[in-house]
This record gives structure tokens, sequence and C-alpha cells, in this order.
């Protein structure tokens, strides 16, 4: 019954909307993406090679590792010899002011004691004295040499023979002419005359350390070409462990340059690129009404964009396990509030774009894939909390015997199974569980109502229901009648079903204001009959509008809002209309008067409620209740609404009408009871 062609070409503006959207969706992923051309390998020594069997693809050195470069380094340490510089003034200063200082002799010793220490201290300058920290510092070990630097010449001597300024003023008393005057020469501060004359020279120091460790060779061999590394389920050894970190470390060093970074840039882009074409070309061509309204538009790309930077973070910063991310959130989120076929092509979307950042992308695309198939198909139609607790327990056990087969076929082995993949899967399903919450904020976030929320606002003791049944008993029947009614054509023709029920218990509240207006809840008295036929219907269309300002202040949905202005459409108020009309036949009468504000149906849901409102407030005045009576009365009014253009604005078809007469016949035959008309006896 719509009007809408899926073959119309898009204006300038849509394709511009729709090319911006995928130039601002893979600029964002991209840029998160991680720049290597490789991703590591999952390496543990003494576990089995879980990767395809492998070979060099070029030459690369088998770099030694850490720990055996670092005992070479400290097995040369011992050949290393730090330079040290020889003062010669250091020492003719020095004894030179201790004898200008005890010229006349030193009090209480003889005469010839003066000679004796100045001849002490010079040959202590000439065996070398350093500073206490430059002592501390190389004396760790008795083997130590330095390389002491005179002029030109350079020799080489245990620093055990070496004096720090400490030891050189103790060496002084342990002469034994001296030593029987300690006392007496402790006041003569000899400490003052000692000073370093070896001085470390720091730059020839650290030149020759550096030749020292370069001298180490950093590589053990060399892998050649096309020389088998290791083969699928191998263990991992200490030696093909250390020739795979090489090749690893190898690929590292290969990939620094600009113009390779550029070229990873390059093909993220257009790999990126590609993929959002394909999945916005799909929402083009089959979800266009998608593009009518930014919020479902908004979300889908959100999920998708969050979720795949995530993956890049954690991705290049190594950060535990690609499958801990729940990432069939984004099916259930869209499935729940769009559909079944975007939810899937959107998880495909995702998955493909995550894959292509891991070293072996296939095993991830098929655990998620079947992962966010079993969300989907567990989702159909979301009625209660519990299935988002059964879809995170089949969706993890799905995961868990998806990668538990592709191990059995990747090892043929029935015990190979690395149990950690399992660990990563169950906090995934665990993650999972945190849905429901989510589900929530993305609902209010995004403006969307679940059926959750669909049936919350049915519980019949809502405040507002309530107050309907208190106010007007008859309105509150009337809306459950037509919620049953539409609830049956719904699941015939495949619409919503929970939407178009909670819609019905609604679509009336507007008649709470002036519940004695209505039919439905008269009891002998009739204001009508005392009011102009115009008044009249003013109060009735007025319902319409006094509907949308209870759904304002009692905070209805805006798609439950859609239901109280469509379920009239841009009808008439016919009995009042014809009223008018037969009374003032040679008058001219205003349309808009009699006419309801609309519009008309623009979903399915809407046009069923029509139809069933139209067709249960019509039944009531029906002088019997025969099959043929209810018959003509649903062809009649179905007929009528589709002759006047009620449903020419929504995607309904004439197999749809004719299925939702067949539910509204079975259904009111079998609330009214009708029966065979029984013979008379002939007297």
């Amino acid at each position: 019954m719509s009007n809408f062609n899926p073959k119309t070409d898009i204006s300038w503006r849509d394709f511009l909307i729709r090319t911006g959207l995928i130039i601002a969706s893979v600029a964002i992923i991209v840029w998160f993406m991680p720049r290597d051309s490789h991703n590591s390998f999952k390496i543990e020594k003494g576990r089995p090679w879980t990767h395809a069997d492998m070979s060099a693809p070029f030459d690369f050195p088998i770099y030694k590792s850490d720990d055996v470069v670092k005992a070479e380094r400290d097995s040369l340490m011992r050949l290393y010899e730090p330079y040290f510089n020889y003062n010669k003034e250091t020492e003719l200063i020095q004894v030179r002011q201790f004898m200008k200082d005890y010229n006349k002799g030193i009090p209480g010793l003889p005469e010839d004691y003066t000679v004796l220490i100045s001849n002490r201290l010079r040959n202590i300058y000439a065996q070398g004295i350093m500073s206490n920290s430059d002592y501390a510092r190389f004396n760790k070990d008795t083997t130590q040499m330095i390389r002491i630097v005179n002029g030109k010449i350079a020799s080489s001597n245990y620093i055990t023979k070496i004096y720090s300024t400490i030891t050189a003023y103790e060496q002084i008393f342990q002469e034994q002419e001296l030593m029987a005057y300690r006392d007496v020469l402790l006041k003569c501060n000899l400490n003052d005359y000692i000073s370093p004359n070896l001085l470390y020279d720091k730059d020839r120091s650290e030149a020759s350390l550096s030749d020292l460790q370069n001298s180490i060779p950093l590589a053990s061999g060399v892998v050649q070409r096309g020389q088998k590394i290791i083969d699928r389920g191998d263990i991992i050894d200490s030696k093909t462990y250390n020739i795979l970190m090489s090749y690893q470390r190898e690929l590292d060093r290969r990939e620094k340059s600009d113009q390779q970074i550029s070229v990873t840039i390059l093909g993220q882009i257009l790999y990126v690129t590609l993929l959002m074409i394909c999945l916005t070309v799909f929402l083009t061509l089959f979800r266009k009404d998608y593009f009518e309204k930014p919020r479902p538009l908004t979300m889908l790309y959100s999920l998708i964009i969050v979720f795949t930077i995530t993956a890049s973070l954690m991705i290049s910063h190594n950060v535990l396990h690609v499958y801990i991310i729940p990432f069939v959130m984004v099916p259930i989120f869209i499935r729940v509030f769009m559909d079944s076929r975007t939810a899937f092509i959107s998880h495909v979307t995702m998955i493909l774009i995550c894959a292509c950042m891991l070293q072996h992308p296939l095993e991830f695309i098929a655990v998620e894939l079947v992962a966010g198939l079993v969300a989907i198909y567990s989702l159909r139609e979301l009625s209660s909390r519990s299935q988002l607790f059964w879809t995170a327990v089949l969706v993890t056990i799905a995961a868990a015997l998806t990668s538990l087969a592709l191990a059995w076929i990747r090892d043929n082995s029935l015990t190979k199974f690395d149990i950690s993949e399992l660990n990563y899967l169950v906090i995934n399903g665990l993650l999972l569980f945190c849905s429901y919450p989510l589900l929530y904020l993305i609902e209010k976030a995004f403006g969307f109502t679940s059926n959750i929320t669909l049936i919350e606002l049915s519980d019949m003791n809502k405040a507002l229901l309530r107050r309907m049944s208190e106010v007007a008993p008859g309105t509150f029947n009337h809306s459950i009648q037509v919620a049953n009614l539409a609830g049956e054509i719904a699941r015939k023709i495949d619409a919503k079903s929970q939407l178009v029920r909670t819609g019905a218990l609604y679509h009336d509240i507007g008649k709470i204001l002036n519940p004695i207006y209505f039919t439905e809840n008269q009891s002998g008295v009739n204001p009508h009959e005392s009011m102009d036929y115009v008044e009249s219907a003013q109060i009735i269309i007025s319902h319409v509008t006094e509907g949308l300002k209870l759904a304002d202040k009692y905070n209805l949905p805006d798609i439950i809002r859609e239901f109280i202005t469509t379920h009239h459409g841009l009808g008439k108020a016919k009995y009042f209309y014809i009223q008018q009309k037969n009374k003032f036949p040679d008058d001219p009468v205003d349309d808009l008067l009699f006419t309801y504000p609309g519009p008309n149906p623009y979903t399915k849901e809407q046009a069923i409620l029509m139809m069933a409102d139209a067709v249960e407030a019509a039944s009531r005045s029906l002088p019997d209740y025969t099959e043929k009576s209810i018959r003509e009365l649903v062809d009649r009014l179905i007929d009528g609404q589709v002759a006047d253009g009620c449903f020419k604005d929504c995607p309904i078809t004439f197999r749809d009408i004719a299925y939702a007469k067949t539910v509204l016949i079975e259904k009111l035959k079998t609330i009214y009871h009708t029966r065979v008309s029984y013979p008379e006896l002939k007297k």
C-alpha cells in the first residue's frame, strides 16, 4: 500500500550524507588501528606451536637472548680497564707545601723526620692515589686492573696496588720509624697533604667500555631463506623459541621505515573503506528508512567504531586477548532496536575490520561469526530479561565449541586444546551479562524503545492505565480488546506484536479527561444530545490532542505517541459529520471541523491498530452477531479505510490486509460466541 519506490535514485544531498558518514567512520577507525604490518605470534616455551607450518621468508640472524648477552658482557667486564690520568703536579705541590709548613721540624720529633715523611709521601704518590669514591667504585674485584696514562705512555696496574686518600693516609704510619710517633703525627693533619693524583678519564673510559661491549656478537647464527623453522603442533624448545623471537625481532626492525608505514596506512584505508561502503550500500538498498531517522544510524555506526577502536587499542598495546571483547553486543543491540539482517551485516563488517589487525584472522572470524549468529537467533523477540542471560550462555557455549573444533582440525589431536582461549571466551560471556544495563543506556541515549520497555508499559498497574481503568472503564476495556485483536494480526502478518499491543493500550488515553462524552463510558445519559454536531465532533477529535498532552506528562516514548496520533489518521468523526450533512443538506460543511489532525499510519503496526480500533468499536453496535454480519462489518470498514487512502503511506500489502480481515472475523466470532440459528418447530 506504500507509495515508496525502492528503486528511486538518491539525491545529491543523500549521497553527500552517506559519503560523509563513510569518510568519518574510516578516518576514526584507521586512526586507532595498529601500524604494524604484522602482529606478534603467540610464542610460549614448552607449549605446542598452534599456528601454521613456518619456514623462513628471508634470511635473518639468530639473535642471542638477553640473558646470554648479559652473561657475556659480565664476563667481558673483567677485561675492562678504566682510564686514569696521572697528575705529576699534585705530588710536587703537596710535598712542597709539607716541607714549607714544617721547615723548622716537627715538634716532638727528631729533625730528620721531616725529610723521612716527605720521602714517604713521594713514594705513596708514585704508587698512585685516587679519590675514595673512584676507589670504592672500581675496587670490587681484586683482579680489577686500571690503565694509568702518564703523558703518552699508558700502563696497566692492579687496583690493589693503588691507594685511596684514606688508605694512603694509613700507609704513612706503616713505617716502623713513624709508628712509634703516631700520636704526635696525628696532630700534624698529614691528610691535608694527600690528594688524588690519578684522575678518572670519563670519555676515554666510556669509549673503551663501548668498544668492548660492541665486540660481543648479538647473533649466534643465521637462518637461511626457505629453511624450516617449526611445524604446527611441534613443542617450542629453547632453540626454536630463540629462532622465533629472532624472526619476530627482525620483522620489527624491517617495518620501521616511513615508506612501509605509509603503505600500511594506505592499505588500511582502502580495506576499511570497502567494508564501510558495502555496509552503507546495504542500508541504502534494503533499509533506506534508517536514513530518515538519524538515531538508529548513529547507534549502528557508533557501535562499530567503538568496538573496533577497543580492539585496536588492545592489539596495539598487547593488553590481554582480543577474545575478551564482547563483540556480540553489537548484533544484540542492533537486533533488539533494528532488525536481524542489519545486525548480521553490521557484525560481519566489524569482525572483518578487526580481523585484519590479527596475525591469524580466520579462527577469529569463525568464532565471532558463529557467536553473532547464535545471538541473533536467540533474540528473535526480546520479551524478558532472562533471554539476555540465556543468550550470553548460548553464545559462550557456541564460541567455545567452535574454538574447540578448530583446534581439533588444526592439531589433529583431542588433547592439544589451549585452555587459555576457553578462559578468554568465558570472560567474554561474563561481560555479555552487562548487555542489559547497557541496553537501557543505549535506549535512553538514542531514543529507542525495547520490547522490555514495552512490556513494562503494558503493566496494568502503571499510573496512566490504572487511572483509565478507574475514570473511563469502558475505554479501558475497549483498549484491551483492541490490543488483543491487533496483537493477533501482528503475529499473523509478521509485524511487531508487542509494540502494537502496547500502542493499543494507550491509543485512547485522551478520553480520560472527558470520559462521559464517549459512548463506551455512558450509562443512559448522552451529553451530545444537547450540543450541536460541530461542538460534539470537536470534543471527540480532541481526545487525540489531549492524549498527546498526557503522553508528555507521563513521559511515554515517541513510538507510543505515534499510535495516539495515527489511530484515526486523517479520518473524520463520521457520525456527527453525516448528521450535520443530513440535517443541513443545503448548507456547506467545513470538513476540517470534523477531521482528525492525523497523520495517516506510516508503519505496518499503526495500520493494524487503525483497523482493529475501528472494527472493535463498530462491532458493539451490531444488532446480532452472526458470521455474516461480522464479515460484512469487517469488510465494509476496512475496505472503506483502503478507499479513503488511509494506508497509502505505510508498507502494508493487500495480502496483509486480507490476513487482518480473517483474524478480525475469527476473533470477533469467538468473542461474541456466534451460533447457528435454531429452526422453529412447525405447528
